[in-house]
């Protein structure tokens, strides 16, 4: 009898070499199992049915197609009809958030490497960086053991894609320019699973957001100052007269080799009408007090 169960437990783990199974998401086709080599730029389309010869390490292998023979792996949720990752069950949006942005000209100048600052389309302006249910330690909620493991170790090209319209997924890549650097698929990992809301909603929720900052006196007081100094106190000045009085007891300044690199904003529920979730978000203390509202280009 144990022989049996031993046995059965053995096949349930393997699939047979004629098993077919159908692609949920777009996922590249890779050549080896740590995912650094897709040749031709393979990737599953999502409603067609593809042979699987193996399955190793939450991975399969497989026939790419009867007319392209290719073997390739991937990874199983992209063949899984189980959408946890992209549906979230439902619950209450979070009613605590910190909205952190990037003013992008000082993320490039103290991360000149970066594939998004090599296109200066953000340059002077807000870009996102994440928006982040609170507490601090709320993260990867219901995110299987591997893509933390992934995400931790800076592999998000293994995470999966979130599942976005075409109109959302254009809205984001105005706003984040990191996306061309996974950021994005880290963001909703990390972050995202724990907001109450799918990924759709969480990623429409935050481009509004910095869409808001975009047009208020906040951006035009960084891009009047660029080169000159900024203080915490003028920083919140502005956001009272965009936002309300009292929404710049919310607003944090972050710094790096004497530049703003980001301003924190203090959240309630975010569910887009930034004026409200201020109101709604806590107090906060800026240990950065003052810094350099950084010029486009390298160097001061």
């Amino acid at each position: 009898m144990k022989r049996l169960i031993l046995l059965l437990l053995l096949l349930g783990s393997m699939l047979s070499a004629r098993s077919m199974m159908t692609a949920t998401q777009t996922c590249g086709l890779f050549n080896n199992l740590k995912h650094t080599k897709n040749n031709n730029h393979l990737v599953l389309k999502p409603g067609s049915r593809y042979e699987v010869l193996r399955h190793h390490k939450g991975q399969y292998l497989l026939k790419f197609s009867d007319e392209n023979p290719a073997q390739r792996w991937v990874d199983e949720d992209c063949l899984s009809s189980d959408r946890r990752l992209n549906t979230v069950k439902k619950r209450a949006i979070s009613q605590k958030n910190l909205l952190a942005l990037s003013w992008h000209n000082a993320f490039c100048e103290t991360h000149r490497y970066k594939k998004e600052c090599k296109n200066p389309r953000n340059s002077g302006n807000f870009t996102l960086h994440g928006l982040w249910p609170q507490p601090r330690g709320k993260v990867y909620c219901g995110v299987p053991k591997r893509y933390v493991i992934a995400d931790r170790e800076g592999r998000w090209q293994q995470l999966p894609e979130p599942k976005l319209s075409s109109e959302t997924r254009a809205r984001l890549l105005e706003v984040m320019p990191g996306a061309v650097s996974n950021l994005h698929r880290h963001e909703w990992i990390k972050h995202g699973t724990c907001y109450g809301a799918d990924a759709e909603t969480y990623f429409t929720h935050a481009v509004n957001l910095v869409h808001e900052v975009r047009k208020s006196t906040v951006a035009t007081l960084f891009q009047k100052n660029a080169g000159k100094r900024l203080r915490i106190e003028q920083v919140r000045k502005a956001f009272e007269q965009s936002f309300g009085q009292g929404s710049g007891s919310r607003i944090e300044l972050r710094c790096k080799r004497g530049l703003i690199t980001e301003v924190w904003l203090h959240l309630g529920r975010s569910d887009g009408m930034l004026a409200r979730a201020l109101t709604e978000g806590s107090r906060v203390n800026s240990r950065c007090r003052y810094g350099i509202v950084d010029r486009v280009g390298y160097g001061r």
